[in-house]
C-alpha cells in the first residue's frame, strides 16, 4: 500500500485561486477552502469536509455507478435513493416476490438480499498529475498518436495504483478538456446487499407525471449494506463476508431548517455540459431531438408488450423506468433551452470572450481563431456521431436487442483477450473481465426471449427511417427493397439457431477464441462479428476526431480559465463534487411562486385511488391520526415531505445527501425541477433548484409506517 500512503499524504496543488464566492459550480474537493463558506454560512470547519486520512464529512459519500449514497451507520449501512436501488429491486423481483410493487425489509442481517451487479466505491484520495500525463505528448504527433500515448500512460498509471491492493480502484479523470489530470483512488465494496425499499406507491409516488416537477411528494429512499470480508477487503458475496465498518458516517438531523438556511451536497454528478460552445451545443440539441422520438417509440413498444404481464414488466421495468426518465429530461431542456434563448446566451458569452481576447495581446495568437475552428469540426464531426450513434444503439442492451448486445460483448470480448492486457481497449482489460462475466450471468433477468426477438424486429423495420448511409453494413442489402416478411424471416434465422439464449452458454463463449466463436457459425455471433467490422473502424476515425475536440476544447478552456481568472468550476464526470446553495422556493411562470417544502397532507391531496398516486391505506391513517412521533415538524404540524435548494445537481448525484449548516443529514438529492435541468448546460440562478426527500418523511415511513425500528436505533435515533 505505499503509492496509496503517498497519495494520501501528498498535499494538493491548489491550481485555481478562488476570490470570490460563486453558487453555480459543482467544485472539486480542494476547492472547497476557497469558497468562503463560513461567510455564507457554514458552520463546521471547511476543513473538515475533506480529510486525507478518510475521516472528512466526504468520505461518508459513496459512488454506486449510476447514481451516489452515504454511510449512515458504523455498519455499513448506505442510504440512497429508491431509483439508485431500482436495478437491484428489479433483479431480485419475480412476480411472486414482487419488490419493486411491495417494498422489502431484511429484519435481520441474515435476510438481506445479496444484489448481484452492485458495488459501493469509497473514495480514498486523489491527486494532481497533470505533468505525468501530458510528458507523453509530443508537438509532431498526430491526433491519433496523441490519443494511443494518452490511453497508454492512463493504464499504466491505473495499474500501478491498482497493485497497492485487491479492492483498490482508480480512475485517472482529465479536468477542463485535458488542461488538468487527477487519479482518483477508491476502495471498492462488491458485497451489497438490499435492506430496505418502500413499497412503489412511496418510493415511486407521481410516477412520470410527478418526475422533474414541484410540488413533489416521493418518498425516494432505501437502504443497502456493504459488507466486506474478515479481513476488511471488498470482496464478492460471501456468507462470511462482515459489515464495513466506514471511517466516516453522516449525523442525521431532525431538527428541519428554516427558509433561506445554508446547505450543501456532496455526490458524484454524472456529466455537465457548461463549457460547451455554441457549436457544441447546437450539435447536443439536435441529438436530444432525436433521442425524444427514439425513446417515445421503445417505451410505448415496450410497454405494449409487457402489458398484462407482470413478469415481462418486471424485466423490463429497469429500461422503461430509465427511458421515461431520459425522455422527460430532454424534454424539459428543449423547452427550457427555448424558453431562456440558450442560443442567444452562449452567443453572448462567445462574444464576451472574443472581447476579452481583443483587449489582450498576449492572448490573441493562442486563441483567436479557436471558436471558428471548434465550429468547422462539429460539422465533420457530427456525420461521424450519427452514423457510430446508431450502431452502438442497436448492440445497446438499453436501446437494442438484448441477445444481440450479448453477442457484441462476448465477441468483443474474446476478441480483446488476445493481446496483451497493456494494449486491450477500456472496458475489456482483466481488471474489466468480472464485470462482463456478471453483465452476462445477469442479462436474462433483464429480458424476455419473445419479446426481445419483437424487438429486434422492430428496430430493424425502423431503419427504413434513416438516411441509407447511416444504416450498418450488415443490414444494408436487407433494406434495398425492405419487406416485413422479409425482415421478420431473418430475425427469426437469428433467434432459431442461436445458442445464446442459454447464460450458461454464454459463459462458455467467453472462454473461446475468435476463431473457435466463428467456427460455431452462429447467427447472433456472425452478425456480432459483421457489426464489430464497422464498428472497429468507426471507433478507429472517432479515435483521431476525438483527439481533435480534446485539443481545440483545450485551448478554449484555457482562453476561459484566464478570462475568468481561474473562477470555473471544471464540468462534472462522475468525480466527487460539493455545491453549496440555500433553501428557497422559485417563481416559474408569471403570477406563480413555488414554497419550497411540501407535506404528507399534500400526498393525501394527490391520491387518485391508483398508481401513481395511490396512499397506502396504513400511511393515511397515520396521517389521520397525527401519529408522527418524532418526525413531526412542530411548525407545519405535520411529516415535511420534499424542499427545495439553490444547488445545482446532476445525474449521478441521485441518492447524495443534502446537508445543513453543521454538516447534518436533512435530507437526499433524487431530482431537479423541469424548469432547472437547462442547468446541465447553462444555469439560471433564479430557476435553479434541487429536489430533495426530507430526511424526516424517510425515517417516518421507515419508523411509523413500515416498523422497522432496529434501522432507526442502528442510526442512532
Amino acid at each position: 500500500m505505499k503509492l496509496l500512503k503517498l497519495l494520501l499524504s501528498i498535499p494538493f496543488i491548489l491550481f485555481l485561486v478562488l476570490s470570490s464566492p460563486a453558487d453555480e459550480g459543482m467544485w472539486m474537493p480542494h476547492q472547497m477552502t476557497d469558497l468562503n463558506l463560513r461567510s455564507l454560512g457554514l458552520q463546521m470547519n471547511p476543513e473538515d469536509l475533506y480529510k486525507k486520512d478518510g475521516t472528512g464529512l466526504m468520505s461518508a459519500v459513496v459512488h454506486l455507478g449510476g447514481g451516489s449514497g452515504e454511510f449512515v451507520s458504523k455498519e455499513g449501512l448506505i442510504l440512497t435513493n429508491h431509483h439508485v436501488a431500482f436495478g437491484a429491486l428489479q433483479r431480485a423481483s419475480t412476480p411472486e416476490k414482487d419488490y419493486i410493487q411491495n417494498g422489502f425489509i431484511a429484519w435481520t442481517k441474515k435476510e438481506e438480499i445479496p444484489s448481484k451487479g452492485s458495488h459501493a466505491d469509497v473514495l480514498l484520495g486523489y491527486e494532481e498529475i497533470t505533468e505525468r500525463v501530458v510528458s507523453v505528448l509530443k508537438p509532431s504527433m498526430s491526433y491519433r498518436q496523441k490519443y494511443d500515448a494518452l490511453e497508454k500512460v492512463r493504464k499504466k498509471i491505473i495499474a500501478e495504483a491498482e497493485k497497492q491492493g485487491a479492492d483498490i480502484r482508480a480512475r485517472v479523470a482529465s479536468m477542463y478538456s485535458g488542461n488538468q489530470y487527477y487519479l482518483f483512488l477508491f476502495k471498492r465494496l462488491k458485497d451489497i446487499r438490499i435492506v430496505y425499499a418502500p413499497p412503489r406507491d412511496l418510493g415511486n409516488y407521481g410516477g412520470d407525471i410527478d418526475n422533474w416537477m414541484w410540488p413533489r411528494h416521493t418518498c425516494d429512499f432505501a437502504f443497502f449494506r456493504a459488507y466486506v470480508s474478515k479481513d476488511n477487503i471488498g470482496a464478492d458475496y460471501s456468507p462470511d463476508n462482515i459489515p464495513y465498518q466506514p471511517k466516516s458516517i453522516l449525523k442525521i438531523s431532525l431538527e428541519g431548517f428554516q427558509e433561506d438556511d445554508f446547505s450543501f451536497v456532496m455526490g458524484f454528478p454524472g456529466r455537465t455540459y457548461r463549457n460547451y460552445t455554441f457549436s457544441e451545443l447546437e450539435n447536443d440539441i439536435e441529438n436530444m431531438k432525436k433521442r425524444i422520438t427514439l425513446y417515445s417509440d421503445i417505451i410505448a413498444f415496450l410497454e405494449k408488450a409487457s402489458e398484462n404481464n407482470r413478469e415481462i414488466q418486471i424485466k423490463y421495468a429497469r429500461i422503461v423506468r430509465g427511458l421515461n426518465n431520459s425522455l422527460k429530461n430532454y424534454q424539459g431542456k428543449i423547452e427550457g433551452m427555448e424558453n431562456i434563448a440558450i442560443l442567444d446566451k452562449k452567443t453572448d458569452q462567445e462574444k464576451e470572450f472574443l472581447d476579452w481576447e481583443s483587449q489582450n495581446p498576449d492572448s490573441q495568437k493562442m486563441y483567436a481563431k479557436v471558436l471558428d475552428d471548434i465550429k468547422i469540426f462539429m460539422k465533420r464531426y457530427r456525420i461521424h456521431s450519427d452514423k457510430s450513434n446508431l450502431l452502438s444503439q442497436l448492440v445497446s442492451s438499453y436501446l437494442g436487442s438484448a441477445l444481440l448486445s450479448q453477442a457484441y460483448t462476448i465477441y468483443r470480448a474474446v476478441q480483446e483477450r488476445q493481446k496483451p492486457d497493456i494494449e486491450r481497449e477500456p472496458g475489456f482489460q482483466e481488471r474489466d473481465m468480472d464485470d462482463i462475466k456478471q453483465n452476462i450471468e445477469l442479462a436474462e433477468r433483464g429480458f424476455d426471449l419473445k419479446t426481445d426477438r419483437a424487438f429486434l424486429t422492430y428496430r430493424l423495420k425502423s431503419l427504413v427511417d434513416y438516411p441509407y448511409e447511416q444504416v450498418p453494413k450488415a443490414f444494408k442489402n436487407l433494406l434495398v427493397k425492405p419487406s416485413n416478411e422479409a425482415i421478420e424471416r431473418y430475425v427469426d434465422n437469428l433467434y432459431d439457431n442461436t445458442s445464446l439464449a442459454d447464460k450458461v452458454v454464454r459463459l462458455k463463449l467467453l472462454e473461446m477464441t475468435p476463431k473457435e466463436l466463428l467456427k460455431l457459425d452462429d447467427p447472433l455471433l456472425n452478425l456480432a462479428a459483421d457489426l464489430e467490422k464497422e464498428k472497429k473502424e468507426l471507433r478507429e476515425k472517432g479515435k483521431s476526431l476525438n483527439q481533435e475536440r480534446l485539443d481545440l476544447k483545450k485551448i478554449y478552456l484555457d482562453g476561459l480559465l484566464a478570462q475568468k481568472e481561474g473562477r470555473i468550476a471544471p464540468d462534472a464526470n462522475s468525480t466527487i463534487r460539493f455545491t453549496y446553495g440555500f433553501i428557497r422556493g422559485y417563481a416559474p411562470r408569471d403570477a406563480v411562486f413555488y414554497l419550497p417544502q411540501t407535506t404528507l397532507k399534500g400526498v393525501i391531496e394527490k391520491e387518485t385511488g391508483k398508481f401513481p398516486f395511490h396512499v397506502p391505506p396504513k400511511l393515511k391513517t397515520l396521517h389521520k391520526k397525527s401519529d408522527f412521533g418524532q418526525y413531526v415538524d412542530e411548525k407545519l404540524n405535520d411529516i415535511p415531505a420534499c424542499f427545495l435548494n439553490t444547488t445545482n445537481v446532476t445525474g449521478g448525484n441521485s441518492g447524495s445527501p443534502a446537508l445543513n449548516a453543521k454538516g447534518e443529514q436533512i435530507g437526499i438529492i433524487f431530482d431537479m425541477t423541469y424548469e432547472s435541468v437547462t442547468g446541465d448546460y447553462y444555469v439560471i440562478p433564479e430557476l435553479q433548484r434541487t429536489i430533495s426527500v426530507d430526511i424526516r418523511y424517510v425515517l417516518f415511513v421507515t419508523d411509523k409506517f413500515s416498523g422497522a425500528t432496529h434501522l432507526i436505533a442502528e442510526m442512532g435515533l
